[in-house]
């Protein structure tokens, strides 16, 4: 679905359990960079003009930042993380402002830890539960993930270690990616996308300047649209494409290559987000999303394939749900 972009409209709250602060009506900076991998997400946003108690409050009580914003018929969460750090600063004799530094997800990433043991005929959702239950007392909660596999282990199983690992080999199994968004275990198939319409990316629907192929995707910019998420599909116009410039030194043969099968134009205009970030400040001109996107194609790159044994039969690609 595509909304035009325009008035646009924003929240911040920070808080903990018991109360919170909603800094919407100051002057608000902020950068937010999201992506299709483990890692956590992050965010920095600057507030302005805050006077000495809220300042103290923000850096002493608070312990959570949600951030929204969009614009009218089209506004959303856009970072949902744990405060990590705030920081004072002054850039005029009049401006003061305030650094926030933000991750989302990152304590259950860096800490979270499996010690348990399942009997024989444990399945891939039993071995998710478990991982799940092991952030949960880290505040993630299960997100959007696929149907997995049915399959029962002949044996027993045991997770003990971090759990991020024990998440590497479920994605590895289940032909899936996982990462933590809004403070949600999300998984993906790396051969479908998030289920749903998919974001018309046009001049009349917020595209800033043509996009642009290059050897890690096709890079588009747009007015800052929430409805762009990771693993969405986005509909572009393939002729506003700004094409790669492959080289014509023999050394160039492998990099053209690659980008021929990872970063290709797809015939049907069809895309898949890996990263989206997202950059703004309400007094100034910057109010953007930045995506990198891969086609949406059925084709296995022969680079791709395992060297012995074979992969099973390519089909369509579809979203899952």
């Amino acid at each position: 679905m595509s909304i035009p972009q325009y008035l646009r409209q924003i929240s911040l709250k920070v808080g903990d359990a018991k109360s919170a602060l909603d800094l919407s009506d100051m002057r608000i900076r902020f950068a937010v960079r999201r992506g299709d991998f483990k890692t956590p997400n992050s965010a920095d946003i600057r507030v302005y003009n805050l006077s000495p108690d809220t300042v103290r409050r923000v850096q002493k009580e608070f312990e959570r930042v949600v951030l929204q914003a969009g614009y009218a018929g089209n506004y959303g969460v856009i970072f949902d993380g744990t405060i990590k750090q705030v920081r004072r600063g002054r850039e005029s004799q009049t401006d003061t402002y305030i650094d926030i530094t933000a991750a989302d997800g990152d304590s259950a990433y860096n800490f979270a830890v499996m010690n348990v043991t399942l009997a024989a005929g444990s399945t891939a959702s039993d071995h998710l539960q478990q991982a799940l239950s092991s952030m949960a007392s880290r505040g993630v909660t299960m997100g959007e993930a696929p149907d997995l596999a049915v399959n029962r282990l002949p044996r027993g199983k045991v997770f003990y270690g971090m759990t991020r690992d024990f998440l590497d080999i479920l994605g590895k199994t289940q032909d899936v990616s996982w990462s933590i968004q809004d403070g949600k275990l999300t998984l993906i198939p790396n051969n479908a996308y998030l289920p749903g319409e998919a974001v018309v990316v046009t001049s009349a629907t917020g595209m800033i300047g043509l996009p642009e192929q290059t050897q890690n995707g096709i890079n588009v910019r747009t007015l800052l649209n929430p409805g762009i998420r990771i693993g969405k599909r986005l509909q572009i116009n393939n002729t506003s494409i700004q094409q790669y410039r492959y080289g014509l030194s023999i050394s160039a043969g492998s990099s053209n290559s690659f980008v021929k099968q990872q970063a290709n134009i797809a015939d049907d205009g069809f895309y898949k987000a890996f990263v989206v970030d997202h950059y703004g400040d309400t007094r100034g001109n910057e109010w953007y999303t930045d995506t990198i996107c891969l086609s949406i194609d059925s084709t296995v790159p022969i680079g791709l394939l395992p060297q012995t044994g074979g992969v099973g039969p390519v089909g369509p690609v579809k979203p899952y749900g």
